[in-house]
């Protein structure tokens, strides 16, 4: 979505009219569910997607023709088995779409994906507010600053959650999604395995921030996509890092002496996830020397998912970065039920 937000800030600034095309209820086996988005110019889909084939085939054309008419409107596909049949879809289901004009230089939409960049940098949870009424428009929501963009009741505060979902209460209606997370993961270990994994969580929207306590494997070229990259010292992680109850955690220092020391530490933190890597005879053994040695309780322990990652039979570096990310995107998706 921060992509999505600063090409339609270029584009808008550029004199271009654009449709935003955004999924806001969806039922049975769609392609995507609601909060898929794309945006749409005259010449057809510039980013995103609603899941493609043939009904994002037939929004990419509606839009076009919207923009010709220069309004908002909202259309529902209704995907019974007839439908399916004409569409050419294997999977039924129905999605509501809707569709906002954005004109050439729209000020609110400028000014509304401004400050969004600004609360993506800052690292702060936000909020997309999509106002499908009538004249209606886009608005943020952080709980460091409140509203910012069109006008939105008070009440829409006490609606917000981690699933996007649609809100329509004392005559309003909107479509409201949480674009930005505050919790990072914080990959422990710059290694083979963490260089395969930083851009794969990075793509899929978690923002990444690795740390090791050797220059080499801290160089800025090994992790481009990463939000930071931190030289430690894994005996004092205090100094370094400060985790939330939003936050991830994978370890895969260069040995189990150091794993220990870093789980000793962030586990007191109680991140929302502790993924570690190695094997179960591994982690059997480090579990003990956590009891008994750093004092540690079952509780605390417990809350350690190890071997990390899903079972895939993953071998290779990339291979056992898939399965964490699939693990983690899992997470994720539960955490937000």
């Amino acid at each position: 979505m921060r992509t999505m937000l600063k090409t339609m800030k270029e584009r808008l600034a550029a004199g271009e009219e654009l449709a935003l095309v955004t999924v806001t209820a969806a039922s049975g086996a769609t392609p995507r569910g609601a909060g898929a988005r794309m945006l749409v110019n005259q010449e057809g889909r510039i980013c995103g997607t609603i899941g493609g084939g043939a009904v994002e085939f037939r929004s990419i054309q509606m839009a076009q023709q919207m923009l010709e008419k220069k309004t908002s409107c909202q259309h529902d596909f209704s995907l019974t088995r007839n439908d399916v049949e004409n569409l050419g879809m294997i999977c039924g289901g129905d999605v509501r779409v809707f569709f906002r004009y954005l004109p050439a230089c729209d000020e609110n939409a400028l000014a509304v994906s401004a400050e969004a960049e600004q609360q993506f940098s800052l690292g702060h949870a936000l909020w997309l507010l999509d106002d499908l009424g009538d004249g209606g428009g886009l608005t943020l929501w952080t709980r460091e600053e409140g509203f910012f963009g069109a006008e939105a009741p008070r009440w829409l505060e006490s609606e917000l959650g981690n699933r996007p979902h649609r809100v329509q209460r004392d005559g309003r209606d909107f479509f409201v999604e949480q674009i930005c997370a505050s919790g990072r993961v914080y990959i422990f270990g710059g290694g083979h395995v963490a260089q395969e994994l930083e851009p794969v969580l990075s793509h899929v929207g978690f923002r990444c921030v690795v740390l090791d306590d050797r220059p080499e494997f801290t160089r800025p070229e090994l992790f481009p996509t990463a939000e930071e990259i931190r030289l430690v010292d894994f005996n004092r992680l205090e100094d370094y890092v400060t985790l939330s109850a939003e936050d991830y955690v994978c370890v895969m220092t260069r040995g189990h002496a150091y794993d220990t020391v870093v789980q000793a530490q962030i586990l007191r933190q109680k991140p929302a996830y502790v993924g570690v890597i190695g094997s179960r005879a591994k982690a059997a053994g480090v579990r003990k020397r956590l009891l008994e040695e750093f004092g540690l309780t079952e509780e605390d322990v417990n809350r350690i998912t190890t071997p990390i990652g899903l079972e895939i039979q993953a071998e290779t570096p990339a291979e056992i970065a898939i399965s964490i990310a699939a693990q983690l995107i899992q997470f994720r998706a539960q955490r937000s039920q």
